[in-house]
């Protein structure tokens, strides 16, 4: 019995709500470190070794001073894109989860898309709208990490689509958003450590401002994989989206993630495993992307089962493939 449950723990509750991984040692490290253990105290050891990790609270079992960078980090990209677009579908769309069901499913990177408009946000992928303004995401963030003061939150900002009728800056009515709520951000420029910002948003910024604030990430390039270097924060960040072959794609991300677990700088690893590729009258489609790379996230992560291999913003992420990565750290 022991020996069919101790090989490889892959047991996960899929409820959103109450996700839980089961994490617990191999049979072979077992057996070297207890020899001399009689068949009853091996198999008790085996049981109390055993921890189940509640996926709505999963950093609580890190330790406050590893860094962000130190991490591995499930995450979303255009987190909100729950809609598609109206007449052509898999062209919008990248989510199934809303913001509290991917926060509660493991997710701790959100990549936030605003439209500024009548001095708000809006969220939106391109041209389409979301159903979501960003007060709506903020008051999921805020509720979670009231109730899970161990988590953070890194989000991504960043305008999408055409302004219209403002009176402010993008960064003016961002900052305005943030007044609102002061105490649950950290606008840090470094790469913290997770007891600096557990039960907070940490911003890592995708838009122009005037003061420091968040970690800067402007000089983001354009389909391609790419470092930033900013003093206290260094990225290197995959972010090839326009796939002409899946095949490419993977390798860019694989490459990425064996860097990363292979670094030993401080250097913050932000690897976009979603992407569209052109479909029929050159039309894209992300699911075409996301239905071949996913299936070979998690195949990657049933062999890598333990390392940091930096934050994973995701297409269509389910609480499986955030409880694989998350096992990862632990």
């Amino acid at each position: 019995m022991f020996k069919h449950h101790m090989k490889y723990v892959k047991n996960f509750t899929l409820s959103i709500a109450t996700a839980t991984v089961f994490f617990s040692c191999s049979e072979s490290t077992l057996d070297r470190d207890s020899n001399e253990m009689s068949t009853i105290q091996k198999a008790n050891y085996k049981v109390s070794s055993r921890a189940a990790i509640e996926m709505n609270s999963w950093m609580s079992g890190l330790q406050d001073n590893i860094s962000i960078s130190k991490i591995s980090i499930p995450g979303t990209h255009d987190s909100g894109a729950r809609v598609d677009a109206p007449v052509v579908s898999g062209t919008a769309k990248t989510q199934d989860l809303s913001i509290a069901e991917q926060l509660n499913a493991g997710v701790r990177f959100l990549d936030i898309r605003c439209r500024h408009i009548d001095n708000s946000f809006t969220i939106h992928h391109g041209a389409i709208y979301q159903n979501l303004n960003f007060d709506d995401v903020l008051n999921a963030c805020y509720s979670f990490l009231e109730s899970h003061p161990s988590e953070t939150i890194i989000m991504s900002v960043k305008e999408e689509h055409d302004p219209s009728n403002n009176t402010r800056s993008f960064e003016k009515t961002f900052d305005a958003y943030v007044q609102k709520n002061s105490a649950k951000w950290n606008l840090g420029t470094n790469i913290p450590t997770l007891g600096e910002v557990r039960g907070k948003i940490r911003l890592l910024r995708r838009f122009s401002a005037e003061t420091a604030k968040g970690i800067n990430a402007t000089s983001w390039a354009d389909n391609t994989t790419f470092e930033i270097n900013n003093p206290g924060a260094q990225l290197k960040v995959q972010d090839y989206y326009k796939v002409t072959n899946n095949d490419d794609k993977w390798n860019g991300i694989s490459n990425l993630l064996n860097e990363a677990k292979s670094n030993n700088s401080d250097r913050l690893f932000i690897n976009f495993t979603s992407g569209y590729k052109p479909g029929i009258f050159g039309i894209p489609s992300i699911p075409t992307v996301s239905n071949n790379i996913n299936p070979r996230l998690k195949t990657y992560f049933q062999s890598n089962t333990k390392g940091s291999f930096g934050i994973m913003p995701m297409d269509f992420v389910n609480a499986e493939l955030s409880g694989l990565i998350v096992k990862t750290n632990f």
